[in-house]
């Protein structure tokens, strides 16, 4: 599945370089929904129609599996990301959308899209009680391992985008990316940088 990305990425910048009538953008979102995380995207419009974009969202939540009395310590006060448990999900998509134009000046538009994503999932399970003698609790007091594994996902991600000028813009998305496994459903805010009109 890697292959195909790097594929698509190719074929994409190569038609950057000779379709001088076409648009080339990046998106950059957070996103929020019952994970929390942030979207990238490339994405190319060809003669303000079809749209094609390659991408990578990552997103984390509270562990669902994680004990009712779990504590990450003292050392979980100072780091946001590496002392703390999370659910991860993790997606790279390919997604082919349709442009409409929403006002006669251009700065509203709709990017219907979507696609397909190789999703990996990390979970933490194998949750161990650590018992402590120090009235002051330094460390977590559960153990655990993660678990992970991929699936594929169909990635449904319609956008209302808003290029202010020809390099800048902001967008508003909402998001479905479907599994046999997981769901993941949220709202991406974000911007747009590169050629947009």
């Amino acid at each position: 599945m890697k292959n195909i990305f790097v594929m698509a990425l190719l074929l994409l910048t190569s038609q950057l370089i000779t379709a001088q009538e076409n648009t080339y953008y990046l998106t950059s979102e957070y996103n929020i929904g019952n994970y929390l995380g942030v979207d990238l995207n490339l994405n190319y419009v060809f003669k303000n129609k079809y749209a094609l974009k390659v991408g990578f969202s990552g997103n984390i939540r509270k562990p669902k599996s994680q004990p009712d009395n779990y504590s990450s310590g003292l050392n979980g006060l100072f780091s946001f990301t590496t002392a703390n448990p999370y659910d991860h999900f993790l997606n790279y998509k390919i997604d082919f959308g349709r442009i409409y134009a929403l006002n006669k000046k251009g700065t509203i538009r709709a990017n219907i899209a979507f696609g397909l994503g190789y999703t990996v999932i990390k979970e933490p399970t194998n949750w161990q009680s650590v018992e402590s003698d120090s009235w002051v609790n330094l460390a977590e007091n559960y153990t655990y391992t993660y678990y992970s594994y991929s699936t594929m996902s169909l990635t449904i991600n319609p956008k209302i985008e808003f290029p202010l000028t020809r390099f800048f813009g902001f967008s508003v998305s909402p998001m479905i990316q479907l599994n046999k496994d997981r769901t993941y459903f949220g709202i991406g805010i974000g911007t747009m940088f590169g050629k947009l009109k």
